[in-house]
């Protein structure tokens, strides 16, 4: 569909919403996409991101990036930074599957060495991790020990074997957000999350082997500081959350910010499901202790997931983990709100940034990264279709203009109802496999959802978040085998 005719094109890749395009803006509305991706964007992103537009607080722009689409609340890619004093938070923003997130780890191991093992390693995958909506991990822990995980993150999972230290250094927050207060979760969302830990979930979530081709890579040196350094090199990504303990812990403070919004705090919204507190208020911090958990639970989740396919790795390749190098390149979120200091308009400020289905793009020399990413950057994990591709690429300074915010995948073009109805799940395995890409998935009405052709090109989206300065491509990565929620 076209665009609205109040937009106005700032530049190749950066489309404005003035604040007289809807009543109550504060903000202008800015999307971020060539022309091609515009053109194809979703009604629902404009009025998403206008209404994000009219939040209290709200600094500098509403913000969406390429790979928009329609969500909850915000559209999916939709950024949002907050004043701390004046504004709100909200789940919305935030998203039900709270730090749904990506992980990437290397190998020493080529494609020729891993093809005659590819269908065992897969489906040994398939076996221990497991997926789909009620899937349930091999972790067994009590709700109070659950208590514990949720304010110690990837840690606890270190300190219990599931991991190496290292692993924390090149996970966001270190894997663990400070501040979660587990006394602020409730006993629903503790019954929905305390036998998650170590399973992918169902939708777009998925563990993937791929290879960085020699072709494939973009940026030869940047590779290599991130561990991609023989050709045909296999590396392994998954994308999961927080699983039903996220999604509780965001129906809980919908509910309690829907009861308090306007009769206790006066503020009026264009759409409920933009349903806020002031970030000040008890509610607010309440909410933001309780996302932290979920925050959390997300991280411990990957690490005891990467566990699990290290054990694997190494049952079927009669290897160690460690003899494999299968050392973590990082670990990023993308559906959260954090506290993080940045520049607007020549002053540094302290400010709530909510990221949807956005990912964080920290640049060279920013606090928080990694001694071995400071004057590199963050990597940054954008996830593809299963089959077209994912890449990898860095933070930049250019990114200040998004938060440093950027994509985080591909971004639907297709309801999955119509998926459903245009592609068959059985149809779609033998074709992929026929093309080289082995899969695993619980369910086939569920993998035909997540046809490549139901989400942009993710070419398309890279090319944008390239030509924006956002962020910079280093390697793309081809799939060879796949695990579906």
């Amino acid at each position: 569909m076209p665009p609205p005719a109040e937009i106005k094109r700032i530049s190749d890749t950066i489309w404005e919403l003035p604040v007289s395009y809807k009543e109550g803006m504060r903000v202008p509305a800015r999307i971020y996409g060539t022309e091609k991706l515009i053109q194809e964007m979703d009604d629902a992103v404009y009025d998403q991101i206008t209404n994000v537009a009219t939040l209290p607080g709200i600094v500098k722009y509403a913000l969406c990036m390429p790979d928009g689409h329609f969500g909850y609340g915000f559209p999916i890619g939709g950024v949002a930074a907050m004043d701390v004093d004046t504004g709100v938070i909200s789940p919305g923003g935030i998203g039900f599957d709270i730090n749904c997130g990506m992980r990437l780890v290397t190998t020493n191991l080529t494609y020729n060495e891993i093809k005659p093992h590819l269908k065992k390693l897969i489906d040994n995958l398939y076996k221990r991790i497991p997926a789909g909506v009620g899937g349930t991990g091999f972790l067994k822990i009590s709700r109070s020990e659950f208590r514990h995980v949720v304010e110690q993150g990837a840690h606890w999972c270190v300190k219990n074997g599931y991991g190496w230290e290292e692993d924390l250094d090149m996970t966001e927050e270190s894997g663990c957000i400070r501040g979660a207060d587990s006394t602020k979760i409730s006993e629903k969302s503790i019954d929905r999350g305390y036998n998650q830990i170590g399973t992918l979930g169902s939708g777009n979530h998925y563990l993937e082997i791929q290879v960085a081709r020699r072709e494939n890579i973009k940026d030869e040196e940047l590779a290599k500081a991130f561990g991609i350094t023989i050709p045909d090199q296999i590396v392994v990504m998954f994308h999961c959350g927080s699983r039903g303990f996220g999604h509780q812990v965001a129906t809980d403070y919908l509910q309690v910010f829907l009861k308090v919004m306007q009769s206790k705090y006066g503020i009026k919204i264009l759409d409920r499901e933009l349903a806020s507190a002031p970030f000040t208020s008890p509610e607010g911090n309440d909410y933001f202790a309780a996302m932290k958990c979920a925050i959390n639970m997300s991280f411990a989740n990957r690490q005891v997931i990467l566990h699990r396919v290290r054990e694997v790795f190494a049952d079927v390749l009669g290897r160690s983990a460690r003899d494999l190098k299968m050392d973590m390149v990082y670990d990023v979120a993308h559906n959260t709100a954090k506290l993080e200091r940045h520049n607007v308009d020549g002053q540094m400020r302290q400010l709530l940034v909510h990221r949807k289905g956005a990912t964080r793009a920290f640049g060279p020399g920013m606090e928080g990264l990694p001694e071995r990413y400071k004057n590199i950057g963050q990597p940054v994990i954008i996830g593809g279709s299963m089959e077209t591709g994912s890449y990898l690429l860095v933070g930049i300074p250019g990114g200040e203009q998004t938060f440093f915010s950027t994509a985080h995948g591909s971004g639907r073009t297709m309801s999955r109802s119509k998926a459903k109805k245009t592609w068959r799940g059985e149809t779609l395995q033998r074709e992929m496999e026929a093309r080289g890409i082995y899969v695993r998935s619980v369910s086939m009405p569920g993998l035909a959802e997540e046809a490549g052709g139901a989400y942009k090109g993710i070419d398309d989206v890279i090319e944008a978040t390239k030509q924006a300065g956002i962020s910079k491509p280093v390697v793309r990565f081809v799939p060879i085998g796949n695990v579906k929620g």
